[in-house]
């Protein structure tokens, strides 16, 4: 981390002060700082910062603005606003651990491949704040960041099941896959259809973490570690983030890296199909019909749909098991950019009590969120002259709702599923992160999930 964590009010950490938007003079501030802030023209303008000058030219502090509650996260721009040295909030903010978490977030700087952290901070937890929650889902955060970053030469299949079996290690979990020929004998026939055509073999990552007489939390996350669209290719500007097409895989490896830290009483069970959507002799064609583990046939409308395919397969399998939450991860549509944009991804559910617990979990974290509807009378549109159902619609209307019905079809007897559209990328600098990968999601899922079995 380029923010570490100190205890609050350690010796010598120069004060931040947050400003509320034109309210300098009830901020509590001296009247050199008021004067020094107006000719400076700082008004407490949200995410503005002001150094305050020091004797001998040195600083004396800071000052940062709020605006009118703009929220927690806007203070993740202090880290990378403040001088080096060390710092801690002059009084507690409204929301003590959201804000550390913030200023944590902020310092991310994704450094694999050289570049280095501008400058090391360290900050002191404000009262309140648990220094162990604000550490674990930071680096769930991190982990999600850094595999998105990643591109596809050092994050194929064979890489993602090394970051899995990395994570496993770490907290004593259990790994097994299912690779290349042996997906066709144990039933994923839609997984190996997909990833066939690459040099690395498809596979099935399973992880499993927990009692085995826990509650069942499965997660499942979209592993198309590259994706041309298939035969139906992409046009090139298209594939230019199609490194982040893993981004479901990223979110839900960063999530269960936060449950396990935490030792929650969880059975969890990561379930992870990864696959490079490539083009060769063998890849699969559009309109071939491709059986399914559920045994349900599946015309191919287009190979660009790829993601929903090997998800089916994965979500089959985890309800078999039955569950008593299922989440399913995924940069599956460009409709659900169109519909909401980058910042807000949807996600679908019949659990109207699950659906509740997701949107006050979004608002506490402040981790945009927002539900969109399972429409019944859309599901039509999946229809095949030839098969049981098709992978798109003829008509492109309602994208993310109706690859949600897609994904619906595969889940039968778990009560308490969920489907997230995610875009798992950041595409400008924001306070609490730069522009690249994100995890998105996901700290309200943690929330959620303490909640129920923490």
């Amino acid at each position: 981390m380029a923010v570490e964590l100190a205890p609050n009010k350690f010796a010598k950490a120069l004060p931040v002060h947050l400003v509320a938007k034109d309210s300098l003079e009830t901020a509590g501030l001296s009247l050199s700082t008021v004067v020094w802030a107006k000719a400076n023209g700082f008004s407490g303008e949200a995410g503005k910062v002001l150094v305050l000058p020091g004797e001998g030219g040195g600083v004396s502090g800071a000052l940062f603005g709020v605006g009118k509650g703009e929220g927690a996260l806007t203070v993740g721009a202090l880290a990378k606003a403040l001088p080096e040295g060390d710092w801690q909030f002059a009084t507690v903010p409204h929301n003590p651990e959201l804000a550390a978490l913030a200023v944590v977030l902020g310092g991310y700087v994704f450094t694999r491949y050289g570049k280095k952290p501008s400058r090391a901070l360290r900050f002191g937890l404000p009262a309140g704040a648990d220094a162990a929650r604000v550490r674990r889902v930071a680096d769930g955060v991190f982990l999600a960041r850094d595999l998105v970053n990643t591109p596809t030469n050092d994050m194929g299949p064979d890489a993602l099941e090394k970051a899995v079996r990395d994570l496993a290690t770490i907290h004593d979990a259990d790994v097994r896959v299912t690779a290349g020929e042996y997906l066709l004998r144990k039933n994923f026939p839609m997984i190996h259809a997909v990833g066939r055509a690459s040099s690395q073999a498809p596979r099935l990552i399973d992880m499993r973490w927990g009692s085995k007489s826990a509650p069942k939390v499965t997660l499942i996350g979209k592993g198309v570690c590259f994706d041309t669209g298939g035969l139906d290719i992409k046009p090139a500007a298209g594939m230019l983030l199609m490194k982040k097409d893993m981004g479901g895989a990223a979110n839900v490896l960063g999530l269960a890296s936060m449950v396990m830290a935490a030792k929650l009483k969880v059975r969890l069970r990561v379930l992870i199909p990864a696959v490079e959507n490539s083009i060769s002799a063998n890849s699969f064609r559009p309109g071939d019909v491709l059986m399914s583990r559920k045994g349900t046939t599946v015309e191919v409308g287009n190979t660009d749909a790829e993601g929903r395919l090997v998800l089916a397969d994965a979500l089959t399998l985890a309800d078999e098991d039955e569950p008593q939450m299922l989440v399913d991860m995924a940069t599956l549509t460009g409709a659900a950019r169109v519909a909401l944009g980058p910042d807000l991804p949807p996600f679908y559910t019949d659990d109207e009590k699950l659906a509740s617990d997701i949107c006050s979990a979004s608002v506490a974290v402040e981790d945009p969120l927002w539900r969109m509807p399972l429409w019944r009378a859309y599901d039509a549109k999946l229809s095949s002259k030839i098969a049981d159902m098709n992978n798109v619609t003829s008509d492109g209307f309602a994208g993310s709702i109706t690859a949600a019905l897609f994904l619906k079809r595969f889940v039968e007897k778990t009560h308490a599923w969920v489907h997230f559209d995610i875009f798992a990328w950041n595409p400008v600098d924001r306070p609490h992160g730069p522009a690249g990968g994100e995890a998105q999601g996901i700290r309200a899922l943690e929330k959620v999930i303490v909640d129920r079995f923490g």
